[in-house]
């Protein structure tokens, strides 16, 4: 059972909207008042960023597709006072360029924020290159980082702002497509995680656009007679883990899910938040298995190819019970 002094969050009518749109939007919005902030891209384009382009063209570099030079001229235009913003597909501007992420951003915990585009299985058809399902281990391994994995349009605005106030390097995952809102426009973010739904039976915490599976895999079970919860981590690093401890550890079992690696990703950081604090509440995993995926389709298919789907997802929780 979710402790009864965390707030339920209810779920929205508000229309449905491109994750990047919300981003761009606000970053534009941003920028328009501060002309210390600067988005950096790799050649990549999108709709709203072809807006931030058109009305602010001075605060806008497209640096070609050379991410690690992306990143170190970043960290000398954040030495000189900018507020840089560098936007990518999530692969390229993590992992290839992880190096300089470590030494130029967060060696001397500078305020740049990485923006990463097309989580998961979102470029299922381009195969493992495109792949991002590393990149939240690898970004939580690293000092000073913070993680940011909004689970919808309102959030990922937030998010950017918080980015924007925040003093050391962020990295903000997020979703491309369109994804209907779960929170108002005035919700406070500041907490990290937030309980969508209380459960007495079993709490599934999820992550990003899972958190949307996870609220339907907790209508199904119903339908078995089970009252699962779900908890929305969004703020991957830093945690609050005496807060999100304690709500998890009043569940009679737990589930994490996630299109991630199973390795380093929210069912690691669970496990060892729980562990640390020796809250003996069993635990199951459900993420990407320990290798790469060589074979190429949607990324629905892939997710019910992997038992990510809300089908697969509900039958694995059942069998485990």
């Amino acid at each position: 059972m979710v402790k009864s002094d965390l707030a339920t969050v209810s779920v929205t009518s508000v229309p449905a909207t491109d994750m990047r749109d919300a981003c761009f939007e606000e970053l534009r919005k941003l920028a328009a008042s501060d002309r210390n902030v600067v988005v950096m891209t790799d050649d990549m384009g999108a709709f709203s960023l072809d807006k931030f382009k058109k009305d602010l063209a001075p605060q806008y570099f497209n640096m070609g597709i050379a991410e690690q030079n992306i990143v170190s001229v970043a960290a000398g235009l954040a030495l000189g006072g900018k507020r840089p913003f560098i936007y990518g597909i999530s692969t390229f501007v993590t992992m290839r360029c992880y190096e300089q992420i470590r030494v130029d951003l967060c060696c001397m915990n500078l305020p740049v924020t990485i923006i990463g585009s097309g989580a998961g299985y979102t470029y299922g058809s381009d195969g493992p290159t495109h792949h991002a399902t590393e990149d939240v281990a690898i970004m939580r391994a690293l000092p000073e980082m913070t993680l940011f994995n909004p689970s919808d349009p309102v959030m990922t605005a937030a998010m950017v702002r918080m980015a924007y106030t925040h003093s050391g390097p962020s990295y903000i995952r997020i979703e491309k497509g369109t994804l209907p809102c779960l929170y108002a426009e005035q919700h406070d973010f500041q907490r990290g995680f937030e309980v969508l739904r209380p459960g007495r039976d079993v709490v599934i915490v999820a992550t990003g656009v899972m958190v949307h599976s996870a609220l339907q895999v907790a209508g199904e079970l119903s339908n078995h007679s089970l009252d699962a919860g779900v908890v929305d981590l969004y703020r991957i690093k830093p945690v609050d883990e005496e807060a999100l401890s304690s709500s998890l550890g009043q569940a009679a079992w737990l589930i994490t899910i996630e299109e991630n690696s199973i390795i380093g990703g929210i069912g690691s950081l669970v496990a060892e938040i729980m562990a640390g604090r020796s809250r003996p509440v069993p635990l199951q995993r459900i993420a990407l298995p320990d290798r790469f995926c060589c074979e190429y389709g949607s990324r629905e298919w892939l997710r019910a190819r992997h038992g990510l789907d809300v089908k697969s997802l509900t039958r694995t929780i059942l069998e485990w019970k």
